[in-house]
């Protein structure tokens, strides 16, 4: 992930070890989801079935690199009853909390990269997207893989640009 700051373009992987900033994305998006939700997510190894939806976001200032959360259909269905304290949900619906939530998750990762790096970034509005989203011109850097209580898979991947200035472009 790297940052502009000035005309200078820096590596956030040099301020923020990959790990780390692995752990925070880790803790955020468990404490959000819990706080959001009741939704207890755990690390594990399974990939999103093949009904899934993802959601997106670009960092736009401060950070070239964006977000997604991939997740089983059936856990953004649970999140929307939730928040909406309601039984039966509309695509729309779904597709409105799943963006709101990533909203407010993304807003607490930004809130941490400016604690660690002294950056202000700022991220896109979410899009959201039926099935498996990948931006154009991205590479997947590093995906968290979580398991609900219900056994619903979910993933956050972080994407950095194919071609950066001093990076090869190999995945």
């Amino acid at each position: 992930m790297t940052y502009a700051f000035g005309e200078e373009v820096k590596r956030v992987d040099k301020a923020i070890p990959e790990e780390e900033l692995r752990e925070g994305l880790d803790r955020i998006i468990r404490e959000v989801t819990d706080a959001s939700a009741g939704i207890l997510l755990t690390r594990g190894e399974a990939e999103p079935s093949d009904h899934i939806c993802t959601v997106h976001i670009g960092f736009r200032r401060g950070v070239q690199s964006s977000l997604s959360l991939r997740a089983d259909a059936a856990l953004f269905v649970r999140l929307a009853q939730s928040m909406l304290n309601a039984e039966h949900i509309t695509a729309e619906d779904l597709e409105d909390v799943a963006k709101e939530y990533f909203n407010v998750l993304c807003g607490h990762i930004a809130a941490a990269l400016y604690k660690a790096t002294h950056v202000s970034v700022r991220f896109s509005v979410p899009s959201f997207h039926w099935g498996r989203y990948s931006p154009e011109n991205h590479k997947e850097q590093f995906v968290i893989r979580y398991t609900s209580g219900r056994n619903e898979a979910v993933e956050l991947v972080h994407h950095v640009p194919v071609s950066q200035k001093g990076d090869n472009g190999a995945a």
